[in-house]
């Protein structure tokens, strides 16, 4: 599809007959907030309520009906199931809608992320992680396109019909593309590696800001070290890790301080496909070896408890729950209505700090609880 214009999109959500209906707005929320942020023209969004998804297009003869007469009507060019499918279903979905004269895209909701993620790299280092996380997901779609294309036309699984030789082609061009890739990134990561030793033995401390997406934490990187990271207002605007400096008094009390190094990452978000943790590793590597994790929480989201399970979730495959960390409730001066001793209460163990980084209120605060938390530690 060409993505000159701004699409007009169509989005659908497949979930459990058993959700409740508020968790089932806040992911057709979450998916119109990824279509604005690749930039897309909302023309209908729906939930949809299966128990199991339709094996051959996700959705359902039924829906996937009704889904092309919608896209003729509003003149839609883009398809966005805010779901992970199969190669076959993505095929088959798209053959429908190509069969009836409809021009629209199909995407999945690991497309979208994709998608955007490319509009907002700006470093090698991010496009080659970029194009690593594209080919491990188109990978298997192409076999299963392929395979599907045979079973459609009778093939048979023997080798040498001219379907699977293209197949074969296009399976080890990936392969090949996906080793190059590989090897690009870890002579990243080899650099990366280098420049957190030679912190080490000049004995700089460091600290990783991570938290779900848009929840303030390049605007709170800049507000703790003035350093001039992008901010926005949309999902995934920081994609390559920005490390500033800040300082902190040291244990002698001479009020000289200490240099403390602040990185800030990726956003997390809900159902991160493991291919784009393990495409972003290097990146994320900067917060496996922080000594210390602030975790920005937008307190001004009435999901915001939701979303703090969502980046502990990510934290815990990344195994850094050694890593001392300070929840950093942040845009306050946003929140209409929340109890900050219920939080501080709830929260406890993570040494709760409510900021606004736009303002600077509790900055001072924070900075004085970084400093204290590093001298325990």
């Amino acid at each position: 599809m060409k993505t000159s214009k701004i699409p007009r999109a169509i989005l659908i959500d497949v979930i459990p007959p058993s959700m409740e209906n508020a968790a089932a707005e806040r992911r057709l929320t979450e998916l119109t907030s990824l279509l604005n942020t690749f930039g897309g023209i909302l023309v209908v969004k729906m939930i949809q309520r299966r128990q199991t998804p339709d094996y051959k297009t996700y959705v359902g003869t039924g829906k996937v009906d009704e889904l092309i007469e919608i896209a003729h009507a509003e003149k839609a060019e883009l398809l966005v199931v805010n779901n992970l499918m199969k190669p076959g279903q993505v095929y088959n979905l798209q053959e429908r809608f190509r069969k009836a004269k409809s021009t629209a895209a199909v995407w999945d909701r690991v497309d979208l992320i994709l998608k955007i993620f490319d509009k907002h790299a700006t470093t090698a280092e991010a496009k080659l992680q970029i194009k690593l996380a594209a080919l491990k997901h188109m990978g298997p779609r192409i076999y299963g396109m392929g395979f599907e294309m045979m079973q459609q036309k009778g093939g048979t699984s023997t080798r040498g019909g001219q379907g699977e030789t293209n197949t074969e082609l296009m399976k080890r061009h990936v392969f090949k593309e996906e080793q190059h890739v590989r090897k690009e990134l870890e002579k990243v990561a080899t650099s990366r590696a280098g420049h957190r030793a030679r912190r080490e033995r000049l004995g700089f401390k460091t600290v990783s800001v991570v938290g779900y997406t848009n929840a303030g934490k390049s605007s709170l990187t800049n507000a703790l070290t003035q350093k001039g990271a992008h901010v926005a207002d949309a999902l995934f605007a920081t994609l390559d890790t920005r490390v500033g400096k800040i300082w902190y008094p040291d244990e002698s009390g001479s009020g000289k301080g200490r240099e403390l190094l602040v990185s800030d990452t990726i956003g997390f978000i809900q159902d991160l496909p493991p291919e784009l943790i393990d495409a972003f590793r290097s990146t994320l590597d900067e917060t496996v070896d922080a000594d210390l994790l602030l975790h920005v929480i937008d307190v001004s989201d009435k999901d915001f408890v939701e979303k703090i399970a969502e980046v502990e979730g990510i934290l815990s495959q990344l195994n850094v729950g050694h890593i001392p960390k300070i929840y950093v409730f942040n845009k306050i001066d946003k929140a209409k209505r929340f109890s900050k001793a219920t939080l501080i209460k709830t929260y406890k163990a993570f040494t709760p700090v409510f900021v606004s980084a736009i303002t600077g209120d509790g900055i001072k605060e924070l900075k004085a609880q970084l400093g204290a938390t590093l001298l325990k530690n």
